[in-house]
């Protein structure tokens, strides 16, 4: 049997697994309520595996492995960053969030959180923070979908436009029917199958790679010692990536779907652990893959140099497994984000739906299908950058949400119009940065739209206390 089958079998098996799983999905959801949040009954290993797979996405295999090839040093502080933020958001979001959200209302959504926890009768809190969610999520949804046609191009040899739209279809297929159950499911066993891809691969490279001949090694190890010092923009940029955990809604969503609150601290255990070895398997596979790869990689093949990795090192059934890996990192991000933005358009912006009967459900299925086309059209640009989108985005909503978040579940004397400032705040001050160049500005847009959001909600605290 020829490769390509081979491969091509053990990718078709895999998604074969994900429709089964939103199949049995969609027959258990019945209403908004188990649409939206699947009906706050997921399990400790659920909760933890399928958060941290929505988080890390095909960024994971495509961003960060590029980044390693092209800047071990950075990747290595990004990544410090980012399980740094993993860690402060299980330890001091996840429980009260929890706690919180299920008291003021029993709030399905982060912006219907706000509204509820802020008593805001005149909905502008919800109507912001969904407008927020739904912007910025069309650019992160965007860069899942560029992972995805990039993955599918250089492994099957299809055009970049008919593989992004190949992949859009699979992922909005079983997110629109089976909704947030199908999206936890397959996130679950998804992060299972990128945990297993990511710590083959490495190790893989990391033994081909001492293989080689002493004097190749050393030329290698030159990436630890970079021609010049570190600076501190980008030591700073690429720490400040953890700030962005504290506003992402399809993270903190998964924490207001436990069954349990009382099951988070194991639920941290098996994140922090999961985080650790595929961060650190990420870095591995980017720094040995110049020594393992005949050719250097440039521009934006830099994003690929996992998949040539696979393609190089791996028989052809396990190279299908790793791919369809690549393709579930994709997955269980996209899907994650669809279902919020979705929520934010008809529950949050169009009026609450009905949760105790399947009234409304077509139109959480629609708009899905809706979000998906729209970032689509913006994947479909072949120089789009995973990296670039997904820091965008992550900047976008950490600024915007974070910081009020945190607020609000730490300060009782927090008001309603302290929280829409700093939400204002964060969100300008990111859109603007990213406008500018050169000096200060190149400092990640995170650290100073979270630090001026953060500022904000304290000033017009102080100001409406008369102090």
């Amino acid at each position: 049997m020829q490769d390509e089958t081979l491969t091509a079998l053990a990718f078709a098996a895999y998604l074969i697994v994900i429709a089964a799983l939103g199949l049995v999905a969609y027959r258990r959801t019945r209403n908004a309520a188990g649409f939206i949040l699947g009906n706050r009954q997921l399990s400790q290993w659920v909760t933890a595996l399928s958060a941290d797979a929505s988080d890390m996405s095909g960024w994971l295999f495509l961003g960060l492995t590029g980044l390693a090839y092209v800047s071990l040093c950075e990747s290595i502080w990004v990544a410090l960053g980012l399980f740094a933020g993993t860690y402060l958001n299980w330890r001091f979001i996840a429980q009260p969030l929890r706690e919180k959200s299920e008291r003021y209302g029993n709030a399905l959504t982060i912006p219907e959180y706000f509204e509820k926890r802020f008593n805001d009768d005149t909905h502008v809190l919800r109507t912001l923070s969904a407008l927020c969610i739904l912007a910025f999520f069309v650019f992160y949804t965007a860069a899942g979908l560029v992972a995805g046609g990039k993955l599918l191009a250089a492994s099957f040899g299809l055009p970049y436009s008919t593989a992004v739209i190949l992949g859009a279809s699979l992922i909005v297929a079983y997110t629109a029917f089976g909704g947030f159950l199908a999206a936890a499911w397959t996130d679950t066993l998804q992060a299972i199958l990128m945990l297993f891809a990511l710590a083959t691969v490495a190790a893989l490279a990391f033994w081909q790679m001492g293989e080689l001949p002493v004097r190749a090694r050393a030329d290698d190890l030159k990436f630890l010692v970079p021609p010049k010092p570190v600076s501190a923009v980008v030591v700073l940029s690429s720490l400040a990536w953890g700030f962005g955990y504290f506003g992402q809604p399809h993270i903190l969503n998964r924490f207001m779907a436990i069954s349990d609150p009382r099951q988070l601290g194991t639920a941290r255990k098996l994140a922090l652990a999961w985080t650790g070895v595929c961060l650190g398997a990420a870095i591995v596979v980017g720094f040995c893959a110049p020594s393992v790869l005949q050719s250097p990689l440039v521009g934006g093949d830099t994003e690929k140099v996992f998949i040539h990795l696979i393609e190089l090192l791996l028989h052809p059934t396990i190279a299908g497994v790793c791919l369809a890996a690549i393709l579930a990192a994709i997955m269980s991000t996209a899907d994650s984000q669809l279902l919020v933005a979705a929520a934010a358009l008809t529950h949050d912006l169009f009026g609450r739906s009905a949760e105790t009967s399947g009234q409304g459900l077509h139109w959480h299925r629609a708009a899905v299908v809706l979000i998906c086309l729209v970032a689509t059209t913006l994947a479909l640009e072949p120089g789009a950058m995973v990296f670039d989108l997904v820091a965008y985005a992550w900047a976008g909503f950490g600024a915007a949400l974070g910081p009020c978040i945190i607020m609000s579940l730490y300060c009782a004397t927090t008001s309603r119009w302290s929280v829409l400032a700093g939400m204002l705040v964060g969100a300008f001050v990111v859109v603007v940065w990213e406008l500018l160049d050169g000096g200060i500005f190149e400092i990640y847009a995170l650290l100073p739209g979270f630090g001026c959001g953060l500022a904000a909600i304290f000033l017009t605290d102080r100001v409406a206390r008369g102090r």
